[in-house]
């Protein structure tokens, strides 16, 4: 059984380990990736487990990797990605990693606050060099404009300018502040002073021509240098509670040139001197950095291997001696042995001389569903555990995904040229799926297309195909064979000139088809008036022909179903009735479909009756009165039975079924096909057979499991309303499923038509010129067409042919036999936890 075709068989086991041995035990099954943990401890708060205080060690490892991770990626340091897959460490190197982390941290915050604070003091000295720098050139502008005017206004000026006027007896003077402002904020800066100054101050600005670097964000900050002239300290006071609401520095400034260059000759001193030391600190920061970026990634797996180890222990009893560890877990059947060498080897690396017991156990819970994939068969999986998880070993619809979805697809997506761009498109990812594996990103859109890589290599190849069959190549037709209707009377320009050309098989005196096209539609079809009239009766009848097969398919596997559960009731009762009602109407509609078509030739298909209304007579028993009007002898008769034995096959899914359960049920027997009986039944027969052997019965389950439920009561009402709703259901969805199998042909159309009209309205443009110049048309022309090509018929139109796959996956074909109300098999696994990381 342990296939795709059925989920693995799964057993409920009970783990026996030793306190010392069971971190080096969980550790092996984490490697393994096959054993699912029960929570013994469902009630038990998480912050009064065991092995809580491990926990939050591993969560404060975790905080100061992923800060260790942000430094470096702050600094631009690429993180070597070895892959390397190192085991969980012993319980004592934990300590040692803890003490690694803890010095590396204190080491990085030490170094990135000196490093702050040294970069603060050189803005201050940068700022203050531009204040002196800029303050110079605006005295010395201005002694130069005092001396350009005239020598007594000059004089007065300058007197003025240095407070050698008195009023009053009091001698008057100017006075000054410098400082830095951000450049956005300047504009508010001086309304505010001229407002609140009443334009009793002078101001003059000026930028910084390069943008300093914030120490905190590192930000590169534009601003601007400024000097504010005042008279009185009152204003002096304003003008500072302005500047400090501003968030505007101010440095001190010496009124004296000799002064002021004496102090920017001191600042550039020690501007040289504390670049050195930065310059020394980063180097040493940066050193810290590439050495952690070197290991970080291996430190991260490490941490985590140990969280989810002692995460899994909380998940364990403790017995009363307080020295075993007692949990409970799903694993398959199959892989019992593995499991059991994990065991053993995770006893010997801890140095315990008490072997780890795995005792299975007898259990009327349904057991998760886990089937075993591989990158190829995944993508479908999916697929399907999207609608639902599998019922545990029923039958797993992926298998036959794997070719019916990527067909149904191709028939609505049918062209060569399309399917070949996918193709090619998945190939290179599958090509290249090592270094994009590596490579992948957080882009959710990128890791869709990256997952169903092998979906869309299947929808390519199929593409290709029914493309082949519809002739259909970027809308144009190839004619590969030749084809085989010859034109007896017609020139070849009479043919391309002709607009309404229609092509009828009767007509012998212009038209002499040969022998038919070896492979697809022949591709004069695609010059013909009637084209679409044609390809739409096909395309309507091959929609509805691989509709009822593959619903027909759906119903006989929900007989494999019925016969692994021990179910010949519902194989009597529900499979041969359904079988029966859907080939009585619609496989007989398939039927006819072929015989019409074998039967009726060109020269006498004016005689052949509609399809539609012979369906539509057959239900109201009404035939035709001459018997040259049927299509086969004992049409009538044969007609009529199939619609009697379809009838009656309604009563019978209603109530034989229900019938049988309510006889059984007053005998007291036990009710025959019900899923309780199987569902882990073969499971429960080794595990008895196999303690048994060992000469011991199963262990009572422990006080934390759940309690088998009672067996509900018997409701015959329940039960008729039950079958009734089921058989309605099946009845009406065979109807309407057959019907839903007409967006096959609808979506084909609609993409043949939106591929014809691109190709007219933008590749012919440049076609329809001669020469150079439709060289340089269709050169200009081209990229529109890929890009429309690319954006609306292979996205767009990819997408809706995707989505109406997966609905007549879903609904149509699944419904007739899969349930999908299992529970997915989640095993405790390092590499699923790496992966979730990533």
């Amino acid at each position: 059984m342990g296939s795709l075709f059925r989920s693995e068989e799964m057993t409920l086991a009970q783990l026996f380990l030793q306190s010392e041995a069971a971190y080096a035990c969980v550790s092996e099954l984490g490697e393994l990736g096959l054993v699912q943990f029960r929570d013994l401890n469902p009630d038990v708060n998480a912050f009064q487990r065991k092995f809580v205080n491990e926990v939050r060690r591993c969560d404060e490892m975790e905080r100061k990797l992923r800060f260790l991770e942000k430094e470096i990626r702050k600094a631009g340091i690429p993180i070597v990605d070895t892959g390397e897959n190192p085991d969980a460490p012993p319980p004592r190197e934990m300590i040692d990693l803890e003490a690694t982390f803890e010095k590396l941290e204190n080491e990085m915050k030490e170094v990135n606050t000196n490093q702050e604070a040294l970069k603060r003091n050189f803005l201050e000295l940068t700022e203050l060099k531009h204040i002196l720098r800029k303050t110079q050139s605006f005295f010395e502008e201005a002694e130069f404009h005092h001396q350009m005017q005239d020598p007594a206004l000059a004089e007065e000026s300058h007197a003025l300018l240095l407070g050698d006027e008195e009023r009053g007896g009091q001698p008057m003077r100017l006075g000054f502040v410098a400082g830095v402002i951000n450049r956005e904020r300047l504009p508010t800066f001086e309304r505010m002073l001229w407002r609140a100054c009443r334009g009793n101050v002078f101001l003059r600005q000026t930028e910084i021509e390069t943008p300093l670097e914030d120490p905190v964000t590192g930000d590169q900050v534009h601003k601007c240098v400024f000097i504010i002239f005042f008279q009185g300290d009152q204003l002096k006071t304003r003008v500072k509670k302005i500047c400090e609401g501003f968030r505007a520095t101010l440095y001190p400034c010496p009124e004296t040139p000799a002064e002021r260059r004496e102090m920017a000759i001191g600042v550039m001193t020690r501007i040289e001197d504390l670049q050195t030391v930065l310059n020394q600190t980063q180097d040493h920061r940066h050193r810290v950095l590439v050495s952690a970026a070197k290991n970080i990634r291996v430190w991260f797996i490490k941490a985590r291997k140990i969280k989810a180890i002692y995460h899994t222990l909380n998940l364990f009893n403790l017995d009363v001696t307080q020295k075993c560890l007692i949990a409970e877990c799903w694993c398959p059947v199959a892989d019992l042995e593995r499991i059991q060498l994990a065991l053993r080897r995770g006893t010997e690396h801890s140095g315990s001389s008490v072997p780890s017991i795995l005792n299975r156990m007898t259990t009327k819970q349904a057991p998760p569903t886990y089937h075993k994939t591989n990158k190829f068969t995944s993508g479908f999986q999916a697929l399907v555990d999207s609608y639902g998880v599998a019922s545990y070993c029923e039958v797993n619809p992926a298998p036959f995904t794997i070719i019916t979805f990527p067909f149904l697809f191709a028939v609505m997506f049918g062209d060569a040229g399309h399917g070949l761009i996918m193709a090619l498109f998945a190939l290179w990812m599958v090509w290249r799926e090592k270094q994009l594996m590596n490579q992948r990103k957080d882009d959710g859109i990128w890791s869709i297309f990256f997952g169903g890589r092998y979906i869309i290599l299947l929808m390519g190849a199929f593409s290709i195909y029914t493309g082949f069959i519809y002739n259909d190549f970027f809308s144009k037709s190839l004619n590969i064979f030749g084809s085989s209707w010859h034109m007896a009377n017609i020139s070849d320009d009479d043919i391309k000139n002709n607009e309404l050309l229609e092509l009828d098989p009767n007509v012998t005196a212009i038209y002499k088809p040969a022998s038919p096209y070896p492979f697809g539609i022949d591709p004069i079809w695609n010059l013909a008036e009637n084209k679409i009239t044609f390809l739409n009766s096909f395309k309507m009848k091959m929609s509805v022909t691989l509709g009822v097969i593959q619903m027909s398919f759906g119903v006989c596997l929900s007989l494999s179903n019925y016969r692994f559960f021990k179910d010949p009731l519902s194989m009597f009762s529900v499979f041969i009735p359904q079988l029966m009602f859907l080939m009585c109407i619609f496989g007989y509609m398939v039927i006819i479909i072929f015989f019409k078509w074998i039967a009726y030739d060109a020269s006498i298909s004016y005689k052949a009756p509609s399809l539609l209304i012979t369906m539509i007579n057959m239900f109201l028993f009404k035939f035709p009165d001459s018997q040259d009007d049927y299509m086969y002898s004992g049409q009538k008769g044969l007609q009529i039975f199939l619609v009697l034995v379809a009838v009656a096959c309604v009563p019978c899914m209603l109530f034989i079924k229900p019938y049988f359960e309510w006889r059984a049920h007053k005998s007291g027997k036990r009710t025959f096909g019900t899923v309780q009986m199987q569902v882990n039944g073969a499971s429960e027969d080794t595990a008895v057979i196999m303690d048994q052997d060992e000469g011991e019965m199963p262990p009572p389950p422990p006080e934390g499991a759940p309690a088998h439920k009672e067996e509900e009561e018997f409701d015959i009402g329940e039960i008729l309303i039950h079958q009734a709703i089921h058989t309605i259901e099946f009845c009406l969805g065979c109807i309407s499923h057959t019907a839903s199998y007409l967006r096959l042909w609808a979506l084909s159309l609609a993409h043949a038509q939106l591929s014809e009209v691109l190709w007219s309205m933008v590749l012919h443009i440049g076609l329809g010129f001669k020469g150079w110049v439709g060289a340089v048309v269709t050169i200009l022309v081209f990229p529109a067409f890929a890009v429309l090509t690319v954006a609306i018929l292979l996205v767009m139109e990819g997408l809706s042919a995707f989505l109406h796959a997966l609905r007549l996956h879903w609904v149509e074909f699944q419904s007739k036999f899969y349930k999908g109300e299992g529970h997915q098999f989640v095993p405790f696994s390092f590499e699923a936890l790496m992966e979730d990381h990533n």
